[in-house]
């Protein structure tokens, strides 16, 4: 035994890969990991008992009965009707998210104008309007024998439909503009049922204060037509993505050099390619109408092509480019000096990917296990958000009633002495809750749903690490490689890391998850304070993000090689970080030198294939090849599957470097351990590569056995 550079560790002088004999580490982390998951797995059965996701599908009326729901009374009635739209401007409606007047449940929306009154004089002679009139009331009437006020007290029918059309399964008014006039039903003018005459400005700002709450819902109809109509066009941009990926990777093995180059010229191409196709829309929006108004003018919009009609848009985007351009060439030169020592590393990871090829197929796993993970959670917040009983509240159109919010009974609500003391009040279906123990702790529950998540989703990944790492660790550690490269590398180092360090991997997960979760809780906060906040208290809330976002990179960066140093010697979560820093400190001019300008090339890469699939996506959702493929036509938002295939290639080349990336911080990991080891020897050799460590030590090695 013996020590190197001043280090004070012992090492073990018949150390010659990954430790076999191992026992469990972090047991007590382990046990708290498992007991949390046995809890989120109650808390998914027992919010499926109590949930029901229909609720988020179908509308709901006054009553809370769905609209539309087989097996009900309203099956046939899939469309919420408003009695009073005008009483929707109130500012209880985005407080309370709900328009303080009856909603029913119809079968169709009103076609044309009609108010009760008018219903009542001609229904000796002509019963059809009558007809047509009740069935949008609360039940149907023989006759129009109740006065108007009496109607209007008993809540049974509105004073007046207009013509309408169902949008989102709700009926709003039918609005043309004629000649820049705003009508509806070719009227500007009309009465309301109650004696005053309104125009349809007035009713389209009523519409408006319903549709900001329902605009989020229109928006994700839209988004879900564009990908039933190009989700084979998805698939196939990945597929390619996963192919050039592929691809690269085993290309790296022969042609690092040249394929840094084709990385880096690829990506200089590419952003020129958008900086031409930016300068192009914005020189052709010039002199068009409305193209030299300002994104501040416009404002927010739910419809995203306004933005891309603006020249401004188009500007910023070139801007934006062009500094991006500047500083990958920027960087090329910079770093010219040291691509010999990128390419060097890069083609010791590819021989190392060679020799353990299986490595390649684990980011599948690790994708299978996310979309578990992703799925589970989706799944229990909506059940947990639709649990419990229907709950009223009471609405005052004018929102001065000091019983509002209050719960109430809509059955016996016209009885009591609330509905006398304020006037127009109305018992209106809130939400789904209940006064069970259950129910009140319904905010804790999506806050545990939360982060339980965020911990089993770094778990995956801490997974992925550890098990990557050690089945490279194996291959490092080999002397005479591939002789001595132990059989099914990848499936012992995943055995090894699911036996006896998954304690280790939930400790360091959970520290990540803990910051993440402190990051949503200050970026919940700087939503709900965004109003009342001055300056001072703004400039902390920002450092105190910057801090944490810091944070949680440094710390995702010690946990990644904790878990290389746990695939090599089996040790406890605090005692391998501790290890990994020390040996990172000791090397630091080689972590700058070596695993940074390697992550480099990597991100070259990335871009590549995705900005390659990007450029293809672009041009096929826009039509501009027509003639070589046509692809899908008339779609809500272009830009949807273009991003989709976009984020997607990028996700799957993410996957597919990863695998490299974990292969070099692993191999430099050894590296280091190596050099401190061993000192180059007979009785001590180096297992490095000859080539690679002639360029990143001078002393001198002693040649091992190595296939080339």
């Amino acid at each position: 035994m013996h020590t190197m550079r001043g280090d004070p560790r012992t090492f073990d002088p018949d150390f010659k890969g990954p430790v076999v004999n191992r026992s469990c580490t972090d047991v007590l982390c382990f046990i708290i990991f498992i007991l949390f998951i046995i809890g989120y797995i109650i808390l998914g059965l027992v919010a499926w008992v109590h949930g029901d996701p229909r609720r988020v599908a179908y509308p709901t009326d006054s009553q809370g009965h769905f609209c539309g729901q087989k097996g009900t009374p309203n099956e046939n009635k899939s469309i919420l009707f408003y009695f009073n739209l005008f009483s929707c401007t109130s500012p209880s409606v985005m407080v309370n998210l709900q328009c303080p007047t009856t909603q029913i449940c119809v079968s169709k929306c009103p076609e044309k104008f009609l108010t009760y009154v008018e219903t009542q004089f001609p229904y000796k002679k002509d019963k059809n309007s009558w007809t047509y009139y009740s069935q949008f009331c609360k039940s149907p009437f023989p006759k129009p024998e109740k006065s108007l006020s009496q109607i209007l007290m008993d809540d049974d029918c509105p004073a007046a439909i207009f013509p309408s059309k169902p949008f989102l399964q709700r009926c709003f008014p039918d609005f043309s503009t004629d000649n820049g006039t705003l009508t509806v039903g070719n009227k500007t003018l009309f009465e309301d049922g109650k004696g005053k005459t309104r125009n349809a400005v007035e009713l389209r700002a009523a519409a408006n204060s319903i549709n900001k709450a329902l605009d989020a819902k229109s928006i994700g109809m839209k988004l879900f037509e564009d990908y039933a109509t190009t989700w084979y066009w998805i698939l196939i941009g990945l597929t390619i993505a996963m192919l050039l990926s592929w691809i690269f990777l085993i290309l790296l093995r022969f042609t690092a050099g040249f394929l840094f180059w084709i990385f880096a010229l690829g990506v200089i191409g590419v952003i020129g390619y958008g900086i031409w196709h930016c300068y192009k829309e914005y020189n052709n929006l010039r002199g068009r109408q409305n193209s030299h108004l300002t994104i501040y003018d416009i404002g927010i919009q739910t419809d995203i092509r306004m933005y891309f009609q603006l020249r401004q848009t188009w500007l910023v985007f070139m801007i934006i480019l062009c500094i991006l351009e500047v500083l990958v060439i920027l960087t090329l030169i910079f770093l010219r000096n040291r691509i010999r020592i990128s390419i060097a590393l890069l083609k010791e990871g590819s021989r190392a990917i060679r020799y353990v090829p299986t490595t390649l197929i684990y980011p599948v796993l690790t994708f299978i296990f996310l979309s578990i993970c992703i799925f589970y959670w989706a799944v229990t917040a909506v059940y947990l958000a639709t649990s419990g009983v229907p709950i009223y509240k009471i609405i005052a159109p004018a929102g001065q009633c000091k019983h509002e919010n209050k719960t109430c009974d809509p059955e016996i609500f016209n009885t009591t002495e609330i509905s006398k003391a304020c006037p127009g009040a109305q018992c209106i279906f809130a939400f789904y809750g209940g006064k069970s123990t259950y129910h009140q702790y319904i905010p804790t529950f999506h806050i545990f749903n939360l982060f339980v998540f965020l911990w089993l989703i770094n778990f995956v990944i801490a997974l992925g690490q550890c098990t990557l790492a050690g089945a490279f660790a194996s291959y490092y550690w080999a002397l005479n490689k591939p002789e001595d490269i132990p059989p099914y590398p990848l499936f012992t180092a995943f055995g090894r890391a699911i036996r006896y360090h998954t304690g280790s991997l939930a400790f360091g997960s959970l520290i990540l998850a803990v910051i993440q979760m402190l990051r949503i809780v200050l970026e919940y906060l700087d939503k709900r304070l965004k109003e009342p906040q001055n300056n001072i208290s703004k400039f902390f809330q920002c450092c105190l993000k910057c801090c944490f976002w810091c944070l949680e990179k440094a710390v995702k960066f010690l946990n990644r090689n904790a878990y290389v140093m746990i695939a090599i010697y089996g040790k406890n979560f605090c005692r391998s970080a501790r290890d990994a820093f020390n040996l990172l400190i000791r090397n630091v001019l080689k972590v700058a030198v070596m695993d940074k300008v390697t992550d480099f090339v990597l991100i070259l890469g990335k871009i590549l294939v995705t900005g390659s699939i990007g450029v293809l996506a672009f041009l096929l959702f826009t039509e501009r090849l027509p003639m070589l493929l046509k692809g899908p036509t008339s779609l809500n938002y272009y830009w949807v599957p273009f991003l989709t295939v976009v984020i997607g290639s990028y996700l799957v080349a993410h996957g597919f470097f990863s695998v490299y990336a974990m292969c070099i911080d692993t191999l430099f990991i050894c590296f280091c351990e190596d050099l401190e080891r061993n000192d180059g020897s007979t009785e001590k050799p180096y297992f490095i590569a000859p080539t690679l460590h002639g360029i990143l030590n001078k002393k001198q090695l002693v040649p091992q056995k190595q296939e080339e």
